[in-house]
């Protein structure tokens, strides 16, 4: 999980914190790049390490860090099929913004009602 910065009194950049709404809340796969963040704030990872792990196809990973990198916050190391992939400096330098996002989308989901 993507850990809140203990101490932190700033209040999270406004237009980071648009940007990460649109990226997981506003468009479809939203939670799933959100798992891909989570996953890569423990340790860098490849598209082929990640679609294993999250038992999902390569090209619906490599969409998701299309979307992610294109936004800014993955950036890649290295070419091709071993390319890595980390979080951007953008992304944590605008972790607290992401925290902001995460608490919003647990807000929604406590709240949403099933009906059988």
């Amino acid at each position: 999980m993507v850990e809140k910065k203990s101490g932190s009194a700033r209040t999270p950049d406004r237009d980071a914190k648009l940007l990460l709404l649109y990226v997981f809340t506003g468009t479809r796969g939203g939670f799933t790049r959100l798992q891909i963040i989570n996953l890569l704030s423990e340790t860098p990872m490849n598209k082929n390490q990640l679609a294993q792990i999250m038992n999902l196809d390569y090209k619906a990973i490599q969409h998701h860090l299309n979307a992610l990198e294109k936004n800014n916050l993955v950036t890649k190391l290295g070419e091709k099929y071993g390319a890595t992939f980390h979080l951007s400096n953008y992304l944590e330098a605008n972790i607290l913004a992401l925290h902001v996002v995460i608490e919003k989308l647990e807000r929604q989901m406590s709240r949403k009602i099933v009906y059988l």
